[in-house]
């Protein structure tokens, strides 16, 4: 299908990045599991999980962007059910961000780890219908929502290993201060 063809090169770029992005998301949580905090799995499911889950869904969804269509309905059906799966499992996180004691989120928290996501799995929703009608403008709305997960993801990577080295390092130089 011509108009897919026209994002091989995007899709093969995003798509490596979030591949890279799971794996570093593996390497950086076996690096802080020297110190787990006392609340860990929770913060983890909370805050962690969802990265490689978006990340995940930016590779699954350049890896069906690129496969050899013959036609749109297909593939708009399997974005669509990406964008649906990804939506409730937006909710779930919410939940879980409301519900977890180990860190109070602030307003920056709610925006990257649930509406940013929200928005980009809902925007791939709603695409796999336009995509009926309006093939071209739908491309580039899963576009945008490939690079709001991607980039939400990055962000909230950068602040977690943030929290841990500086946040977490400092109470562990306060514990090694404190024993000597």
């Amino acid at each position: 299908m011509s108009e897919l063809s026209a994002w091989d090169s995007f899709y093969v770029i995003v798509g490596s990045a979030a591949g890279a992005l799971v794996g570093l998301q593996f390497v950086v949580m076996t690096l802080i599991a020297e110190r787990p905090p006392v609340s860990g799995p929770d913060a983890g499911a909370t805050f962690a999980t969802p990265q490689v889950m978006h990340f995940s869904s930016v590779l699954l969804l350049s890896a069906v962007l690129r496969a050899p269509w013959a036609s749109i309905i297909p593939v708009a059906t399997l974005w669509g059910l990406i964008g649906a799966a990804g939506t409730i499992y937006s909710i779930i996180v919410a939940r879980r961000v409301r519900r977890q004691t180990y860190y109070r989120p602030v307003f920056e928290d709610w925006s990257f780890h649930v509406l940013v996501p929200l928005a980009a799995y809902a925007l791939l929703a709603v695409c796999a219908e336009a995509a009926l009608f309006h093939t071209r403008g739908a491309l580039f709305g899963v576009g945008a929502a490939a690079l709001l997960l991607l980039f939400s993801g990055i962000h909230n990577a950068w602040d977690t290993v943030a929290y841990y080295v500086f946040v977490m390092r400092g109470d562990k130089d306060k514990d090694k201060d404190k024993e000597g």
